[in-house]
């Protein structure tokens, strides 16, 4: 017990020094990393967005970024599976905590959340991003198409969110309508996977359906979705349901018909050609949830957001 500590979150003296704090013990941040609003020498950001207003079906997710939080203390400073390296080891990583907001006026959600995320971005730090509903990424996108233009939607989800919708109007349901509307996303190079339900419109975003993920392999997903974006930066967004509701039942609007986590984790795993400026993992609302299957998932998942990023970064310091 010597050479171990607890409470990394907050007795970290370097942004890229393991943990030892006991798995079921010691202050929540994601995978322990140190909690602090300092942006000086920083490369990811992880950073919470506790929202729900905008839920069409059953709310929660609010509670989805303690949930990820506390779900990623599994992730014990081992070389992280399977990308076979410490991540933080040559990436300097924080939790910024959480997006303050006045769960009285929603009308100042949006430009909250836009007008935070833009002060995060402008120190060059990859922002991570825990949900929160769907809603929360089309200010997310707001902000980094300001710095990088339109950008690539790569969309893991159960639901286009392409429904027809009023100015103002704060709606999960149809936030990639209005990123496609305002110019944010380059919808010629964007795609959708796992889609299990039916919108009136597609905004021409190529779509894999969830029979389509049923029938390819992962190699092939991924293939596909490399081609498709190219080269151009890109945009992921994982909304929890896209799984089958056997891997993630604690969400608002499961579908049945899924893919399993494996499988898209699998696929996760091969898309670190894409250029990723930025990613989130949201609608994981803990209320429904079994055994912390969903925000295990969803923990996992934004691990692998990191583990992508910290390759990159990784190549391109040589």
């Amino acid at each position: 017990m010597a050479n171990k500590t607890i409470d990394h979150a907050i007795t970290a003296t370097s942004l890229k020094s393991a943990a030892t704090d006991p798995t079921h013990a010691g202050i929540l941040s994601f995978m322990r990393r140190k909690y602090t609003k300092s942006l000086k020498g920083v490369d990811a950001v992880v950073w919470g967005i506790p929202f729900d207003a905008a839920t069409s079906n059953r709310p929660g997710a609010r509670f989805g970024p303690q949930a990820i939080r506390r779900a990623s203390a599994i992730f014990d400073n081992d070389p992280q599976y399977p990308f076979e390296r410490d991540l933080f080891e040559d990436m300097a990583t924080i939790d910024y905590g959480d997006c303050l907001l006045d769960y009285g006026n929603h009308g100042k959600t949006p430009a909250t959340i836009e007008r935070e995320a833009a002060k995060i971005l402008k120190s060059g730090a990859f922002l991570l991003t825990l949900g929160g509903d769907h809603f929360v990424t089309l200010p997310l996108l707001r902000a980094h198409a300001a710095l990088h233009g339109p950008l690539a939607l790569v969309q893991f989800d159960a639901h286009q969110d392409t429904w027809a919708d009023e100015k103002g109007r704060i709606d999960h349901g149809s936030f990639v309508g209005r990123a496609a509307r305002e110019g944010l996303i380059d919808t010629a190079s964007s795609i959708q996977l796992g889609i299990r339900t039916h919108a009136p419109d597609d905004c021409g975003i190529r779509i894999l359906y969830g029979y389509d993920i049923e029938e390819m392999s992962a190699g092939e997903i991924a293939d596909v979705i490399l081609h498709h974006v190219g080269d151009r930066p890109a945009y992921l967004t994982f909304d929890i349901d896209c799984l089958d509701p056997a891997y993630a039942p604690g969400t608002g609007t499961p579908v049945s018909g899924g893919p399993s986590s494996a499988k898209i984790l699998s696929v996760i795993r091969k898309l670190g050609a894409l250029v990723i400026k930025g990613a989130d993992v949201v609608e994981v609302a803990p209320a429904y949830d079994h055994a912390d299957i969903t925000a295990i998932a969803g923990s996992t998942i934004a691990m692998y957001m990191l583990g992508l990023h910290a390759e990159q970064l990784a190549e391109r310091r040589g």
